[in-house]
């Protein structure tokens, strides 16, 4: 799937949760943990000693962004 398509299927707060991962700072808002194990299972979130961190296609995903989102 294309980083566009990919984005296409994520909800706002899929989404709205992955974009806070590309933020620089560390401090995070609370996220729900069920979103968190969506965008891991999608590859777009790896865990790291428990805690999430990006992938590369979830770096990609949020760069070229959702064309549905644009819109909304």
């Amino acid at each position: 799937m294309m980083p566009t398509e990919i984005a296409d299927t994520l909800n706002h707060l899929e989404w709205d949760a992955l974009r806070s991962f590309c933020a620089p700072c560390r401090e995070l808002p609370l996220l729900n943990r069920e979103t968190i194990q969506q965008l891991v299972k999608a590859d777009l979130l790896r865990l790291e000693d428990d805690c999430p961190a990006i992938t590369t296609m979830g770096r990609k995903v949020v760069v070229c962004g959702s064309p549905r989102l644009w819109n909304s």
